[in-house]
């Protein structure tokens, strides 16, 4: 480890270096939304208040101080089980839902700028579960999708960047498809962000066997909205393959 680092990829910073790492990686994140590492940077380092929040509401929860005392990592080889279970269970929509798209466990950006280990890690587990999250929300990783969900995990998080990549990136949007994610799916994300479980304090990794219905309903969970049909046209031509002539 780097010399005064608290964990491996931890990167000590000073005040000066903070605040430029912080308004560099925002411009390049309102420029380039698809960018995780800026979104992720602008997380680490505006975010000790409202890790310290969350990692307490873990604390005062009995399954997320065990999240807090056992530090699972979602990563290829611990969730490699969900490939051999049912696809109506939690973990085998997991399973389907990856598998799918093509994504790997091990493709989230790690924290390096959180100077303190247990928040580093609150913050891990928040990237780590974002998944989980598009399963149990039934959230595409459409703009549609992307955006709700990250309005949802603001209501139940407050974390600033994920409010702020969505008054920032929805302005990227058509007007048409802006208005339906105004209209739709953000007051969808406020309603099932202010109804369903705290999700920081729930050890998914022991619910993967779960009915996935089930654990929606215990969770208090509502589904997302299904994607306008103009959308649904789009990425069907776009998983058309193309003609050879």
């Amino acid at each position: 480890m780097a010399r005064g680092a608290l964990y491996p990829t931890h990167i000590p910073l000073g005040p000066l270096e903070r605040g430029a790492v912080a308004l560099l990686s925002a411009a390049g994140a309102l420029l380039r939304p698809q960018r995780a590492d800026l979104v992720g940077a602008v997380a680490e380092t505006t975010s000790a208040g409202v890790l310290r929040q969350l990692r307490d509401r873990m604390a005062a929860d009995k399954e997320g101080r065990q999240v807090l005392a056992e530090r699972p990592r979602v990563t290829n080889a611990a969730v490699a089980h969900c490939w051999d279970l049912p696809p109506s269970t939690f973990g085998g929509a997991y399973a389907s839902f990856m598998g799918a798209r093509n994504f790997q466990a091990d493709d989230r950006p790690p924290v390096r700028f959180v100077d303190d280990a247990e928040l580093a890690y609150v913050l891990t587990r928040m990237r780590e579960v974002h998944d989980f999250w598009h399963v149990l929300f039934g959230c595409h990783t459409n703009v549609f999708g992307e955006l709700s969900l990250k309005a949802l995990e603001f209501v139940q998080t407050g974390v600033p960047m994920t409010g702020l990549a969505v008054a920032g990136a929805q302005f990227r949007l058509p007007p048409a498809d802006r208005e339906h994610l105004q209209r739709t799916y953000l007051p969808w994300a406020l309603r099932a962000g202010a109804r369903c479980h705290d999700l920081m304090t729930i050890h998914y990794e022991r619910h993967f066997e779960e009915d996935l219905h089930h654990l929606r309903s215990r969770l208090h969970i509502i589904p997302a909205p299904a994607p306008p049909p103009h959308l649904r046209m789009r990425q069907r031509a776009a998983q058309r393959p193309a003609q050879v002539d």
